[in-house]
This record gives structure tokens, sequence and C-alpha cells, in this order.
């Protein structure tokens, strides 16, 4: 009998000490798990980018991503490194999401040199950094820079298949990214605000802003993502910069800083095996410190020139950035007389709350505003709707599209991005 129960306290207790092996090995091999950074040259062979000069983009875009690889290889135990290209070789833009999504990236870096149009007058002075978030924040500007970049898959036999139809030079095919929900836009516009910032502080790039515009190498990978416009090739001063050792390391430094930042804010998030919390990889990321929000409006229908690929195209210089000007949220403007004859087509209109209203969006915010912010800029029949962790505003509530139309004409002289929505029992309409 005596035996019988020691041969069953043995078997309970080797039970326990497996389950615990196993317990204990899972949670080391989770808090072990490395950090993937993938690490992206823009361009590369036959696709030169942007010609400066003295210099080629690819040549820029290589060397700075070679010299931040080494950079966070050499301080980063932790942190696998994942590069698209190492060499002069021309690798497509949905090769370069493929290479990052295989690798399970938890972070992908486009770099990238800036330039406009040859017949813009501030062709040879424009200036300044800019970090790049998948987005949709419509102006002529970033609009013409997601055209420039997307313009390399025509440079491939088949690009109409592999890329399902998509045409980077129509306004008209960039409908599909409003159409998506990037569940990874809070962690990308951190890592971006994180980089920007840097490139100010430690590169002495002029600050052109955190930007939103639809690329389609941070659209196909599965992971935070953004794209660096380190400066403007086309600039001597600036090209001449970007050309020497000292500007590059610069540059990959100022990168590197703002990588490490972002990691330092996801190490205070993620795994910890004190208390027995192991976080899920790719959770409780950091949150943008700004009020900078992506929005999900559908492409304002401009035409910029779009040059071949390799060729960058541009704006001017100046255009409202996320980051830079409030007026990219917001613009001036006066009071929409339609307001008093809204809120009274709102009222007849909830007599029967199954019915089609229409509203006219015009702004968004990651926080909430007052009712009598100053930002409406003087509208009072304003209405907010929460989208996600996203705040979406509205003015007008109309039973007819065209009294909606009419109103959007009018909003839209103080609000360019504006647009009407339907919804039904207060909630919209997608």
């Amino acid at each position: 009998m005596k035996r019988t129960i020691d041969e069953t306290m043995h078997g309970i207790i080797r039970s326990i000490s497996i389950a615990l092996t196993v317990a204990f090995m899972s949670l080391t091999a989770a808090a072990e798990e490395k950090f993937t950074v993938v690490i992206d040259a823009g361009h590369g062979g036959g696709d030169t980018g942007a010609v400066g000069i003295i210099t080629r983009e690819k040549d820029i875009n290589l060397a700075v991503a070679t010299k931040l690889g080494k950079l966070i290889e050499d301080n980063f135990k932790d942190v696998k490194v994942v590069y698209t290209r190492r060499n002069d070789t021309f690798v497509t833009l949905q090769g370069r999401a493929d290479i990052a999504n295989k690798a399970g990236g938890d972070l992908f870096i486009s770099i990238h040199a800036n330039s406009i149009d040859k017949k813009a007058r501030n062709y040879r002075t424009v200036a300044g950094a800019s970090v790049y978030t998948l987005g949709f924040r419509r102006t002529e500007e970033n609009l013409a820079v997601a055209m420039r970049e997307n313009s390399v898959m025509k440079l491939e036999a088949d690009y109409s298949t592999v890329y399902e139809g998509f045409d980077p030079s129509s306004t008209e095919s960039y409908i599909i990214f409003e159409m998506s929900r990037n569940k990874h836009v809070e962690q990308s516009v951190a890592a971006a605000q994180a980089i920007q910032q840097e490139l100010v502080a430690t590169a002495g790039r002029r600050d052109r802003g955190v930007r939103q515009a639809n690329f389609w190498v941070l659209f196909k990978t599965s992971m935070p993502a953004v794209l660096v416009e380190l400066d403007f090739i086309c600039n001597p001063v600036q090209e001449k910069y970007m050309a020497s050792n000292k500007g590059r390391e610069k540059m990959a430094q100022a990168i590197f800083n703002g990588f490490r930042e972002y990691k330092r804010s996801i190490d205070l998030h993620t795994a910890t095996v004190n208390g027995g919390k192991v976080a899920s990889k790719g959770k409780n990321m950091p949150k943008p410190q700004r009020n900078l929000t992506p929005v999900d409006e559908p492409v304002h229908q401009v035409t910029p020139s779009a040059d071949s690929a390799g060729k960058k195209v541009s704006e001017a210089d100046n255009t409202a950035t996320v980051s830079e000007k409030a007026s990219d949220r917001v613009s001036s403007g006066k009071q929409v007389s339609e307001e008093a004859k809204s809120v009274d087509r709102a009222k007849s209109a909830s007599a029967d709350d199954n019915r089609i209203i229409y509203k006219v969006q015009f702004m968004t915010s990651s926080k909430r505003l007052g009712k009598k912010s100053s930002e409406y800029k003087g509208m009072t029949d304003v209405e907010c709707y929460v989208d996600g962790r996203v705040y979406k505003y509205t003015v007008g509530s109309y039973t007819s599209l065209s009294d909606a139309q009419k109103r959007l004409r009018q909003v839209r002289k103080q609000f360019p991005d504006a647009f009407v929505i339907k919804t039904r029992n207060g909630k919209r309409i997608k």
C-alpha cells in the first residue's frame, strides 16, 4: 500500500516538474524572441530613382540603409536586421513587401531621397526631411509623392497582373487604399514621429513633418511601416550633404536614434516574465505623441504631373503637412449659412430612424474637441462620431443627397478634403 502511494506521489511530482519545465521554456522563448526590423533601400539596379548633379538616389539610399543596419546590429543584440537589398540590384515593390512579410518583421523602414519637378520655381532650393506612413491625408503633394514612388512598378513586364490592375499614375486607382484598414497605423505613426524628430535634431534637416500617403510597399507590408525621405537631391547643397560620408552617417544615426526610441517604448509594453505576464508580440505598442491621426477619407481627386519611373515629382513647397501645420487638419473659413436649415432637416428626419441621412465630414482628430472649438471656424452644427480611436466631425443632416452636395461645396471652401457620408440610426454606412 505504501509503495502504491509513493509511486502515485512520484508520478504527480514528475508531472508537475514537466509542466513547470514546459512553462519556463515557453516564457524564456517568448522573452528571447528577437525583434525584427526590415530595412529597405529604395530603388536599385536599373531603377536609379531621382538623379542629382553628382550622385543618384539609389546610391544614397543603399549607403544610409547599410550604415543604419550596422548601427542596429552593433547596439541591439535582441534585434534581427533584414535587408530588402544589400547591393545595387532591382527589387520590385511587391518583392520588398514579400521579403518583409516572410521575415515576420516588426518594423519596416524604407529609405529614399526626395525631389520635385524641374519646372518648379524652387527646384534648386527646396529642402527638408519628411517621414511617411500609409494614410489617407490628401494633398496634391502627398499624392504626387505616392504616385512617383509607386511608378517604379511600371518597370516590370507584367505589372498590371502582379499589382492586380493598379495603375500608379491614375488617381482613380488609389480608391483601393480607402477600402483598407491598417491595424498598424498608430505604431507606424509613433515610429515616424520618433525618426522625424531625430532627422531634424541629429542630422540638422529642415522639418517637413510626418506625412501620410498611399505607398504600395507600405500598403502590402503586414507590420508597422514608414518611408523616409531624407532630403532633396535636386538641391545641390542637400545633394552634396547626402553624397558625403559624414552626411550619410548623420542621417543613419538619426534614423537609428528614432528607432532606438521606438524600440524603447515597445520594450516598456511587451513581454515581462515577472508576475507571470507575457504580452503577445506586436501588441500594446506605443501610440503617437502628437495630435496626428491618419484618416480614411476618399482620395481627393487631383491630377499632379507624373513622370516615368525613377523621376521624382512633387508640388512646389511648403504645402501643409500633418505635423507642420494645423491647416492640414483644419482650414480657415467663414460660417456656413446652411447650418440652421440642416438642423431643421435633422429634426424631421429623426422621426424615422431607418432613413439614410447624409452628412458632410470635414475633419478628424485623435482627441475630442469641444463644442465651441475654434478649429470648426465658426460652424455651429458640428457633430462628432467615433471610428476606432479616431474622432470624426460632420456638419449638416440631410435626407437628400443633392442637399448634402450643396453643403459640401460650401464646406470645401474652408475644408478642401471634406466629403459626404451616409448614416442610418446614427451610424455611418460604408
